[in-house]
């Protein structure tokens, strides 16, 4: 969100569609999402025969779905190998100043 707190209004295009947004993010981060969805849609309705755009918009929900939850999975690994390590470096320097 902007950091001012304010709602604005973006357009975007995605497949072709024209979307008006209202949000408190800035307007080219909207667009930068936008352009995202667009060149997956695209890059996805390349390897297909036909397919309409509901359904397209579908399959590129499930694969960034996809994408998500496997980075979500992979950051809460590191985090809790992480946190594992620091505590074994706390163990050691309280053994080591007492």
């Amino acid at each position: 969100m902007s950091d001012d707190g304010v709602v604005t209004t973006t357009e975007v295009e995605i497949y072709g569609a024209t979307y008006v947004l209202r949000s408190g993010q800035e307007p080219e981060y909207l667009k930068a999402l936008a352009g995202e969805v667009d060149r997956r849609m695209r890059e996805l309705a390349g390897h297909l025969e036909s397919v309409d755009p509901g359904r397209l918009a579908i399959l590129v929900a499930l694969n960034l779905a996809d994408e998500l939850s496997r980075n979500r999975r992979h950051y809460d690994g590191e985090r809790g190998e992480i946190e594992a390590r620091v505590t074994e470096l706390v163990q050691r320097l309280a053994g080591a100043v007492a």
